[in-house]
């Protein structure tokens, strides 16, 4: 895809979906992390519902840090791998307070080496809570960037680096969150409303389709 047809089509997503920003709610880094790591195989809906009871009872990393299993489970409990989850913010929760004073790091590889956090969740933090310029790449950012023809990837980390190629650094934040809101509204997984989007003459799943059918 050109750089000209890139920009178009990041133009159209920009007017589409005005202040973009994640839909996890969060004050904090700290909350942003947690609200996250509970994000996989849920959704952001569900996680909010569990973080309005989960970040009262636990306010800090410390707070965390000292809760037991049974505890932070009784919040998380809808929320699916709730088990593993549960462990993992419990013990991302004692690392922080134990090698970072209680803050979220602000660095890929350190936030990396937390349990329960992979590339998308470190991205999503580190875009979302600090502006460091990143790309998280979700189910929908990845099926919504392969139809479109900015990427053309089997994974989601080179995806990733596709999009990072084609799409200006100073865009990386907002795009992300274009891509998750076009695939919520209009690029869904298994009945996309091609009809509805402004994006047709620039996506290469509507081209093709098209061409298929006629």
């Amino acid at each position: 895809m050109t750089t000209k047809a890139t920009l178009a089509i990041l133009k159209i997503l920009e007017n589409l979906y005005p202040n973009p920003k994640t839909a996890l709610k969060h004050n904090g880094p700290f909350q942003l992390l947690v609200a996250t790591i509970l994000s996989a195989q849920c959704t952001d809906e569900r996680v909010n519902q569990i973080t309005e009871t989960l970040f009262p009872a636990f306010p800090t990393a410390h707070h965390l840090a000292a809760a037991s299993f049974e505890e932070v489970a009784a919040h998380i409990r809808s929320a699916g791998l709730w088990r593993n989850k549960a462990q993992n913010l419990i013990k991302t929760a004692q690392i922080l307070v134990e090698k970072h004073g209680g803050q979220v790091p602000n660095t890929r590889e350190e936030l990396e080496a937390l349990p329960g956090v992979g590339r998308k969740t470190a991205n999503v933090v580190l875009a979302n809570a600090f502006g460091i310029p990143a790309i998280a790449v979700d189910t929908h950012v990845f099926r919504v960037a392969n139809r479109l023809g900015l990427s053309s990837a089997a994974t989601p980390q080179e995806t990733e680096r596709q999009l990072m190629e084609a799409i200006p650094k100073e865009k990386w934040i907002d795009a992300h969150h274009w891509l998750i809101r076009h695939g919520r509204a209009l690029c869904k997984a298994r009945s996309p409303l091609c009809d509805q989007c402004p994006l047709q003459e620039h996506c290469r799943y509507f081209q093709e389709k098209q061409t298929s059918s006629g």
